[in-house]
C-alpha cells in the first residue's frame, strides 16, 4: 500500500490547524506496514503553471535549449505526475484560505490535471475518469462555518478538491475530514479542534486498514 501524503500548508501547526492535521495524520501512521511518501508543496520547487511550460513543451519537440525555469518546469511536473501514479491512497491535508486552496496547492494540482495523465476524451467527446482505483483523503480546516447552506456556495476549497480528484480524476473519496468554526466560535475552539483531530486519527486507521486487506 502506498500512500501519498500532499502537505499544503507552510504555518506550523502550533498555529495552523490543517498543519496539525497532517501531523496527527502522519503520527497515527508510524511504525505502520505502509508505504509513506510526503509532496510538500511548499518544499517542492514549484514553479507556477504558464507560458514557460507550453514553450518548454515546443522546445523539446524540436531540440531547443531549455532555460532554468522550463528546464525545472518540466523536472517538478514530472515528479508530481510520478509520486501521484505510485499511489494508492492520496491524502491532502489543506487549509482553506481566501475561500480556496493555497496557490502552491493549485500548482500541483495544474501539473497533474493533463489529458491522457488524469482524464481522456472517448470517441464522442465524453470525459473518462483514469484513476478510478485510487482512493483519495481530504484533510482541511476552516476558521469559519462553511457547512451552513448559506456559506457553502462560498466554499472552493474542499468542493474544488471533490470535483478535480474525484469527478475529473475518478478517484474514490473514501474520507472527509474538515475542522471548522474554531475561529468564529473561540469558546469552542479546542473541543472542536480535538474532536477532529480524533476523526484524522480514525481515518489513518482506515487506510492502514486497507493496507492489511490489500
Amino acid at each position: 500500500m502506498n500512500v501519498l501524503v500532499v502537505k499544503a500548508n507552510n504555518r506550523p501547526a502550533s498555529e495552523a490547524i490543517s498543519s496539525k492535521m497532517y501531523e496527527t495524520f502522519m503520527a497515527e501512521l508510524e511504525g505502520k506496514d505502509v508505504n509513506v511518501t510526503t509532496y510538500d508543496v511548499f518544499e517542492e520547487d514549484t514553479p507556477y503553471f504558464g507560458q514557460e511550460l507550453f514553450d518548454a513543451f515546443g522546445k523539446v519537440q524540436n531540440g531547443g535549449e531549455l532555460t532554468d525555469v522550463e528546464s525545472r518546469l518540466l523536472a517538478a511536473k514530472q515528479k508530481a505526475m510520478d509520486v501521484l501514479s505510485s499511489a494508492d491512497v492520496v491524502v491532502f491535508a489543506f487549509p482553506l484560505w481566501n475561500l480556496t486552496i493555497p496557490a502552491k496547492l493549485q500548482t500541483f494540482i495544474d501539473y497533474v490535471y493533463a489529458a491522457g495523465f488524469a482524464f481522456k476524451y472517448d470517441a464522442s467527446g465524453n470525459l473518462v475518469s483514469l484513476m478510478p482505483e485510487k482512493k483519495a483523503i481530504f484533510l482541511n480546516a476552516r476558521g469559519g462555518v462553511y457547512s451552513a447552506p448559506e456559506a457553502a456556495p462560498m466554499e472552493m476549497a474542499v468542493n474544488y478538491m471533490r470535483n478535480v480528484f474525484g469527478g475529473v480524476f475518478g478517484m474514490q473519496i473514501i474520507d472527509e475530514v474538515v475542522i471548522e468554526g474554531h475561529n468564529a466560535m473561540p469558546d469552542k475552539a479546542q473541543e472542536i479542534i480535538a474532536a477532529g483531530l480524533e476523526e484524522v486519527k480514525a481515518s489513518a486507521r482506515r487506510v492502514v486498514e486497507l493496507a492489511v486487506k490489500a
